[in-house]
């Protein structure tokens, strides 16, 4: 079976490369039957995406440098809890937060 997007080139493309196992192998064409191969670069678009707002790679990198230890800090695999366990880690994360940010200012 081979699974590609709705991009109309395939089925030909698929009939030219081969000719000799094409009745044998099932083309399915769905935007989300592909997900492995499309969600394997998936980090890579995000960090695209966030980088696009910098004017450029250093100053990005300096930034989520420093932000991805405060970003990770408040978005835990939330699929690992259960409600009660998150909500008690969240308002533990906050607290941890507000006392060590208390009383700082930006310099």
């Amino acid at each position: 079976m081979i699974v590609t997007d709705k991009l109309a080139s395939y089925a030909p493309a698929k009939r030219e490369n081969m000719p000799s196992v094409e009745h044998r192998v099932e083309h399915r064409q769905h935007k989300g039957l592909n997900n492995r191969a499309e969600n394997s670069h998936q980090p890579t678009r995000q960090r695209e995406r966030t980088m696009r707002r910098f004017p450029s790679p250093g100053q990005a990198q300096r930034f989520l440098s420093a932000f991805g230890p405060i970003l990770d800090h408040f978005r835990p695999k939330r699929h690992r809890f259960t409600a009660e366990d998150y909500h008690a880690l969240m308002q533990d994360r906050f607290l941890v937060w507000n006392e060590v940010t208390r009383g700082k200012t930006a310099t």
